[in-house]
Protein backbone atom coordinates (compact mmCIF):
# COMPACT_ATOMS: atom_id res chain seq x y z
CA UNK A 1 0.00 0.00 0.00
CA UNK A 2 1.28 3.21 -1.17
CA UNK A 3 2.31 5.62 1.60
CA UNK A 4 -0.40 8.09 2.54
CA UNK A 5 -0.08 11.56 1.77
CA UNK A 6 -2.29 14.85 1.90
CA UNK A 7 -3.22 17.42 -0.88
CA UNK A 8 -4.32 20.95 -0.50
CA UNK A 9 -6.46 21.37 -3.60
CA UNK A 10 -7.20 25.05 -2.96
CA UNK A 11 -6.75 27.62 0.27
CA UNK A 12 -9.08 30.23 1.01
CA UNK A 13 -8.89 32.72 3.79
CA UNK A 14 -12.65 34.02 5.28
CA UNK A 15 -13.31 37.16 7.04
CA UNK A 16 -16.10 37.50 9.18
CA UNK A 17 -16.79 40.72 11.60
CA UNK A 18 -19.52 40.45 14.21
CA UNK A 19 -20.49 41.74 17.71
CA UNK A 20 -19.76 40.12 20.72
CA UNK A 21 -19.99 40.53 24.56
CA UNK A 22 -16.98 40.36 25.18
CA UNK A 23 -13.90 38.35 24.33
CA UNK A 24 -15.50 35.36 25.57
CA UNK A 25 -18.27 35.85 22.51
CA UNK A 26 -15.16 35.63 19.94
CA UNK A 27 -13.87 31.96 21.58
CA UNK A 28 -17.24 31.07 21.63
CA UNK A 29 -17.67 31.95 18.19
CA UNK A 30 -14.45 29.95 17.10
CA UNK A 31 -15.23 26.77 18.89
CA UNK A 32 -18.49 26.75 16.75
CA UNK A 33 -16.58 26.85 13.95
CA UNK A 34 -14.45 24.09 15.10
CA UNK A 35 -17.86 22.45 16.01
CA UNK A 36 -19.19 23.02 12.58
CA UNK A 37 -16.18 22.04 10.46
CA UNK A 38 -14.97 18.77 12.36
CA UNK A 39 -17.50 16.41 10.54
CA UNK A 40 -16.50 15.34 7.15
CA UNK A 41 -18.06 17.08 4.31
CA UNK A 42 -20.33 15.18 1.45
CA UNK A 43 -18.96 16.27 -2.00
CA UNK A 44 -19.93 14.61 -4.93
CA UNK A 45 -20.49 11.15 -2.72
CA UNK A 46 -17.27 11.31 -1.44
CA UNK A 47 -16.49 12.14 2.52
CA UNK A 48 -13.74 15.02 2.72
CA UNK A 49 -12.31 16.35 5.89
CA UNK A 50 -11.20 19.89 5.76
CA UNK A 51 -8.34 21.14 8.16
CA UNK A 52 -8.84 24.61 9.18
CA UNK A 53 -6.45 27.46 11.09
CA UNK A 54 -8.24 30.15 12.88
CA UNK A 55 -6.86 33.78 13.15
CA UNK A 56 -8.42 36.00 15.38
CA UNK A 57 -8.78 39.20 17.14
CA UNK A 58 -11.16 41.17 19.23
CA UNK A 59 -11.78 44.29 20.97
CA UNK A 60 -13.74 46.66 22.50
CA UNK A 61 -16.05 48.84 20.16
CA UNK A 62 -15.09 51.96 19.09
CA UNK A 63 -11.28 51.54 20.82
CA UNK A 64 -9.89 49.59 17.56
CA UNK A 65 -10.17 50.62 13.98
CA UNK A 66 -11.52 47.95 11.44
CA UNK A 67 -8.49 48.22 8.96
CA UNK A 68 -6.10 47.23 12.68
CA UNK A 69 -8.66 44.25 13.60
CA UNK A 70 -7.75 42.77 10.41
CA UNK A 71 -4.66 43.45 10.52
CA UNK A 72 -4.26 41.49 13.88
CA UNK A 73 -6.44 38.90 12.66
CA UNK A 74 -4.40 37.88 9.65
CA UNK A 75 -1.33 38.24 11.83
CA UNK A 76 -2.86 35.90 14.40
CA UNK A 77 -3.43 33.61 11.26
CA UNK A 78 0.41 33.94 10.40
CA UNK A 79 1.27 32.60 13.44
CA UNK A 80 -0.59 29.55 13.25
CA UNK A 81 1.22 25.93 12.65
CA UNK A 82 0.78 22.46 13.27
CA UNK A 83 0.33 22.29 16.75
CA UNK A 84 -1.62 25.20 17.30
CA UNK A 85 -3.98 25.75 14.93
CA UNK A 86 -5.96 28.32 16.50
CA UNK A 87 -4.34 32.03 17.97
CA UNK A 88 -6.67 34.47 19.37
CA UNK A 89 -5.41 38.21 20.22
CA UNK A 90 -7.20 40.07 22.72
CA UNK A 91 -6.55 43.81 21.77
CA UNK A 92 -8.64 45.33 24.52
CA UNK A 93 -7.24 48.33 26.52
CA UNK A 94 -3.80 47.09 28.39
CA UNK A 95 -3.25 44.08 26.03
CA UNK A 96 -2.94 46.24 22.95
CA UNK A 97 -2.57 49.93 23.70
CA UNK A 98 1.26 50.86 22.60
CA UNK A 99 2.92 53.43 23.94
CA UNK A 100 4.00 55.87 20.81
CA UNK A 101 6.44 57.21 23.15
CA UNK A 102 8.02 54.21 23.98
CA UNK A 103 7.96 52.93 20.54
CA UNK A 104 9.69 56.24 19.02
CA UNK A 105 12.55 55.25 21.41
CA UNK A 106 13.08 51.12 20.75
CA UNK A 107 12.59 51.67 17.39
CA UNK A 108 16.40 52.93 16.45
CA UNK A 109 17.30 49.57 19.00
CA UNK A 110 15.09 47.41 16.91
CA UNK A 111 16.30 48.22 13.55
CA UNK A 112 20.36 47.58 14.57
CA UNK A 113 19.69 45.19 16.98
CA UNK A 114 18.18 42.40 14.71
CA UNK A 115 14.55 42.73 15.68
CA UNK A 116 13.02 43.08 12.31
CA UNK A 117 12.52 40.69 9.80
CA UNK A 118 11.40 40.60 6.32
CA UNK A 119 8.58 37.70 5.17
CA UNK A 120 7.94 37.34 1.60
CA UNK A 121 4.85 36.79 -0.39
CA UNK A 122 5.28 35.74 -3.83
CA UNK A 123 3.74 37.04 -7.09
CA UNK A 124 2.64 34.65 -10.33
CA UNK A 125 2.84 34.96 -13.83
CA UNK A 126 -0.58 34.41 -14.98
CA UNK A 127 0.36 33.55 -18.90
CA UNK A 128 4.00 31.93 -17.82
CA UNK A 129 2.86 30.46 -15.00
CA UNK A 130 6.61 31.54 -13.01
CA UNK A 131 7.10 33.26 -10.19
CA UNK A 132 8.72 36.21 -11.66
CA UNK A 133 8.57 38.52 -8.38
CA UNK A 134 7.91 38.80 -4.73
CA UNK A 135 6.94 41.67 -2.19
CA UNK A 136 9.02 42.12 1.15
CA UNK A 137 6.89 42.50 4.49
CA UNK A 138 8.77 44.17 7.06
CA UNK A 139 7.82 42.85 11.04
CA UNK A 140 8.71 43.79 14.03
CA UNK A 141 9.58 40.82 16.84
CA UNK A 142 9.46 42.79 19.69
CA UNK A 143 11.50 40.92 22.90
CA UNK A 144 8.04 41.57 25.19
CA UNK A 145 5.80 43.17 23.19
CA UNK A 146 5.48 40.01 20.61
CA UNK A 147 4.74 40.46 16.90
CA UNK A 148 4.35 44.32 16.52
CA UNK A 149 2.50 44.63 12.54
CA UNK A 150 3.45 47.54 10.18
CA UNK A 151 0.16 49.25 10.77
CA UNK A 152 1.47 50.17 14.43
CA UNK A 153 5.39 50.68 14.00
CA UNK A 154 5.47 52.45 10.18
CA UNK A 155 3.70 56.19 11.35
CA UNK A 156 5.84 55.80 14.29
CA UNK A 157 8.71 55.97 12.29
CA UNK A 158 7.57 58.23 9.81
CA UNK A 159 7.27 60.63 12.69
CA UNK A 160 10.30 59.88 14.49
CA UNK A 161 12.20 60.46 11.46
CA UNK A 162 13.33 56.95 11.14
CA UNK A 163 11.64 55.57 8.17
CA UNK A 164 14.86 55.91 5.87
CA UNK A 165 16.96 54.00 8.32
CA UNK A 166 14.07 51.15 8.27
CA UNK A 167 13.74 51.33 4.46
CA UNK A 168 17.53 51.20 3.88
CA UNK A 169 17.89 47.86 6.61
CA UNK A 170 15.23 46.89 4.09
CA UNK A 171 16.91 47.56 1.16
CA UNK A 172 19.63 46.12 2.34
CA UNK A 173 18.51 42.79 3.34
CA UNK A 174 16.38 42.12 0.42
CA UNK A 175 20.05 42.27 -1.26
CA UNK A 176 21.55 39.86 0.72
CA UNK A 177 17.94 37.81 0.57
CA UNK A 178 18.54 38.03 -3.08
CA UNK A 179 21.92 37.25 -3.08
CA UNK A 180 20.73 33.65 -1.75
CA UNK A 181 18.10 33.48 -4.31
CA UNK A 182 20.45 33.91 -6.91
CA UNK A 183 22.81 31.61 -5.57
CA UNK A 184 19.84 28.21 -5.48
CA UNK A 185 19.07 29.72 -9.23
CA UNK A 186 16.08 32.23 -9.43
CA UNK A 187 15.92 35.46 -10.88
CA UNK A 188 13.37 37.29 -9.35
CA UNK A 189 12.45 41.03 -8.50
CA UNK A 190 11.92 41.80 -4.90
CA UNK A 191 9.71 44.80 -4.10
CA UNK A 192 10.38 46.93 -1.23
CA UNK A 193 6.96 49.48 0.30
CA UNK A 194 8.39 53.07 -0.07
CA UNK A 195 6.60 55.86 1.99
CA UNK A 196 5.88 58.81 0.45
CA UNK A 197 7.74 61.12 3.02
CA UNK A 198 10.67 59.30 1.14
CA UNK A 199 9.75 60.53 -2.36
CA UNK A 200 11.03 64.19 -1.35
CA UNK A 201 13.97 63.08 0.74
CA UNK A 202 16.64 63.76 -1.66
CA UNK A 203 19.50 61.93 0.62
CA UNK A 204 17.08 58.62 0.79
CA UNK A 205 16.97 58.64 -3.00
CA UNK A 206 20.58 58.77 -3.61
CA UNK A 207 21.66 56.53 -0.67
CA UNK A 208 19.01 53.74 -1.91
CA UNK A 209 20.21 54.01 -5.67
CA UNK A 210 23.61 53.45 -4.57
CA UNK A 211 22.70 50.32 -2.72
CA UNK A 212 20.87 49.14 -5.24
CA UNK A 213 23.57 49.55 -7.71
CA UNK A 214 26.15 48.42 -5.98
CA UNK A 215 23.69 45.31 -4.81
CA UNK A 216 23.63 44.56 -8.48
CA UNK A 217 20.12 42.49 -8.05
CA UNK A 218 16.53 43.23 -9.19
CA UNK A 219 14.59 45.69 -6.66
CA UNK A 220 11.49 47.16 -6.96
CA UNK A 221 9.83 49.95 -5.02
CA UNK A 222 6.09 50.28 -4.91
CA UNK A 223 4.10 53.00 -3.53
CA UNK A 224 0.94 54.25 -3.29
CA UNK A 225 -1.16 57.38 -5.12
CA UNK A 226 -1.49 59.37 -2.17
CA UNK A 227 2.51 59.15 -1.75
CA UNK A 228 2.98 61.00 -5.21
CA UNK A 229 -0.45 63.78 -4.65
CA UNK A 230 0.96 65.19 -1.73
CA UNK A 231 4.08 66.45 -3.59
CA UNK A 232 3.67 65.83 -7.10
CA UNK A 233 6.73 68.00 -8.86
CA UNK A 234 9.16 66.27 -6.33
CA UNK A 235 7.99 62.64 -6.16
CA UNK A 236 7.75 62.28 -9.97
CA UNK A 237 11.64 63.66 -10.49
CA UNK A 238 12.66 62.00 -7.57
CA UNK A 239 11.08 58.56 -8.76
CA UNK A 240 12.91 59.28 -12.28
CA UNK A 241 15.77 59.32 -10.82
CA UNK A 242 15.32 55.63 -9.25
CA UNK A 243 13.82 54.73 -12.45
CA UNK A 244 17.19 55.95 -14.28
CA UNK A 245 18.69 53.01 -11.72
CA UNK A 246 16.87 50.45 -13.01
CA UNK A 247 14.55 50.54 -9.85
CA UNK A 248 11.15 48.87 -11.06
CA UNK A 249 8.20 51.39 -9.82
CA UNK A 250 4.60 49.93 -8.74
CA UNK A 251 1.84 51.80 -7.85
CA UNK A 252 0.37 49.79 -4.85
CA UNK A 253 -3.10 49.85 -3.69
CA UNK A 254 -4.60 51.70 -6.94
CA UNK A 255 -8.23 52.74 -6.37
CA UNK A 256 -7.88 53.06 -3.58
CA UNK A 257 -7.36 56.84 -2.84
CA UNK A 258 -8.41 59.43 -5.06
CA UNK A 259 -6.46 58.44 -8.57
CA UNK A 260 -5.44 61.40 -10.86
CA UNK A 261 -4.64 60.00 -14.62
CA UNK A 262 -3.06 63.99 -14.71
CA UNK A 263 -0.44 62.48 -12.34
CA UNK A 264 -1.00 58.57 -13.78
CA UNK A 265 0.51 59.31 -16.98
CA UNK A 266 3.43 61.06 -15.92
CA UNK A 267 4.98 58.49 -13.11
CA UNK A 268 7.74 56.35 -14.88
CA UNK A 269 6.06 53.21 -13.21
CA UNK A 270 5.96 49.61 -14.74
CA UNK A 271 3.93 48.26 -12.95
CA UNK A 272 -0.07 49.24 -11.19
CA UNK A 273 -1.20 46.86 -8.68
CA UNK A 274 -5.07 46.64 -8.11
CA UNK A 275 -5.94 47.23 -4.80
CA UNK A 276 -7.22 44.02 -2.81
CA UNK A 277 -10.37 45.41 -1.55
CA UNK A 278 -11.95 44.99 -5.51
CA UNK A 279 -10.35 41.35 -6.26
CA UNK A 280 -11.72 40.08 -2.77
CA UNK A 281 -15.22 40.94 -4.09
CA UNK A 282 -14.42 40.17 -7.66
CA UNK A 283 -16.84 37.16 -8.13
CA UNK A 284 -19.70 38.30 -6.01
CA UNK A 285 -20.14 41.98 -7.27
CA UNK A 286 -21.45 43.73 -10.11
CA UNK A 287 -19.41 46.97 -10.24
CA UNK A 288 -16.32 45.96 -8.78
CA UNK A 289 -15.28 43.42 -12.39
CA UNK A 290 -16.06 46.39 -14.36
CA UNK A 291 -13.37 48.65 -12.15
CA UNK A 292 -10.99 45.75 -12.12
CA UNK A 293 -11.54 45.38 -15.98
CA UNK A 294 -11.00 49.21 -16.57
CA UNK A 295 -7.92 49.30 -14.68
CA UNK A 296 -6.11 46.60 -16.57
CA UNK A 297 -7.18 48.06 -19.94
CA UNK A 298 -5.86 51.59 -18.88
CA UNK A 299 -2.34 50.30 -16.79
CA UNK A 300 -2.09 48.72 -20.53
CA UNK A 301 -2.69 51.79 -22.61
CA UNK A 302 -0.09 52.84 -20.27
CA UNK A 303 2.38 50.03 -21.41
CA UNK A 304 2.33 48.80 -17.61
CA UNK A 305 1.94 45.14 -16.38
CA UNK A 306 -0.76 44.77 -14.13
CA UNK A 307 -0.63 42.72 -10.43
CA UNK A 308 -4.09 41.50 -8.60
CA UNK A 309 -3.24 41.81 -4.85
CA UNK A 310 -5.84 39.67 -2.42
CA UNK A 311 -6.40 37.06 -5.26
CA UNK A 312 -7.37 33.69 -2.83
CA UNK A 313 -10.24 31.68 -5.10
CA UNK A 314 -9.34 29.80 -7.83
CA UNK A 315 -12.51 31.70 -9.84
CA UNK A 316 -11.17 34.82 -8.99
CA UNK A 317 -7.68 33.86 -10.56
CA UNK A 318 -9.60 32.47 -13.54
CA UNK A 319 -11.23 35.30 -13.84
CA UNK A 320 -8.62 37.63 -13.80
CA UNK A 321 -6.66 35.82 -16.69
CA UNK A 322 -9.76 36.31 -18.95
CA UNK A 323 -9.46 40.19 -18.20
CA UNK A 324 -5.92 39.98 -19.53
CA UNK A 325 -4.21 40.44 -15.75
CA UNK A 326 -0.32 40.00 -15.79
CA UNK A 327 0.12 38.65 -12.26
CA UNK A 328 -1.59 37.58 -9.21
CA UNK A 329 -0.39 38.08 -5.67
CA UNK A 330 -2.42 36.39 -2.40
CA UNK A 331 -2.99 33.56 0.10
CA UNK A 332 -4.26 31.50 -3.20
CA UNK A 333 -0.30 31.30 -3.98
CA UNK A 334 0.86 32.32 -0.53
CA UNK A 335 0.96 33.64 2.64
CA UNK A 336 4.06 36.10 3.97
CA UNK A 337 6.67 33.70 5.02
CA UNK A 338 10.42 33.88 5.81
CA UNK A 339 13.10 33.70 3.70
CA UNK A 340 13.66 29.70 4.25
CA UNK A 341 10.27 28.84 3.94
CA UNK A 342 9.99 31.28 0.25
CA UNK A 343 13.24 29.16 -0.64
CA UNK A 344 11.64 25.81 0.29
CA UNK A 345 8.65 27.22 -1.53
CA UNK A 346 10.58 27.84 -4.95
CA UNK A 347 12.59 24.52 -4.75
CA UNK A 348 9.33 22.33 -4.23
CA UNK A 349 7.76 24.61 -7.15
CA UNK A 350 10.91 24.32 -9.63
CA UNK A 351 11.48 20.16 -8.62
CA UNK A 352 8.31 18.89 -10.11
CA UNK A 353 8.19 17.57 -13.09
CA UNK A 354 6.33 19.43 -16.40
CA UNK A 355 3.14 16.42 -16.35
CA UNK A 356 2.98 16.60 -13.03
CA UNK A 357 -0.54 18.21 -12.17
CA UNK A 358 0.43 19.57 -9.07
CA UNK A 359 2.92 21.59 -10.98
CA UNK A 360 -0.01 24.56 -10.46
CA UNK A 361 1.25 27.07 -8.64
CA UNK A 362 -2.32 27.10 -6.85
CA UNK A 363 -1.83 23.53 -5.13
CA UNK A 364 0.50 23.22 -1.82
CA UNK A 365 0.71 20.34 0.35
CA UNK A 366 -0.86 20.47 3.82
CA UNK A 367 2.90 19.57 4.82
CA UNK A 368 4.29 22.70 3.27
CA UNK A 369 1.75 25.32 4.80
CA UNK A 370 2.33 23.44 8.09
CA UNK A 371 6.41 23.99 8.18
CA UNK A 372 5.74 27.68 6.54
Amino acid sequence: MPEASSLAIGRATIEVAFIGDGFGALEAAVAKLREATARPFDIDTELHAFEILVGAAGAPRGTTEDVRLVEEAEGALDDTHADQDTVLRDLSAGTAAFDRLTLTRELPRAIAGGEMFLQYQPKVHVRKQEITSAEALVRWQHPTRGLILPGDFITVAEEARQISALTLWTIDEVIRDQRVLAADGHDLTIFINISGQLLGDKHFVETACAAVREGGVKIGFEITETAVIRDPECAIANLQILADQGIVIAIDDYGAGLSSLAYLKQLPARELKIDKMFVLQLTSSNRDPLIVRSSIDLAHALDMEVTAEGVETQAAMALLSVMGCDMIQGYLISRPVSIDAFRRFLHDYRERPAEDPRKSMFQRSAAFWKSA
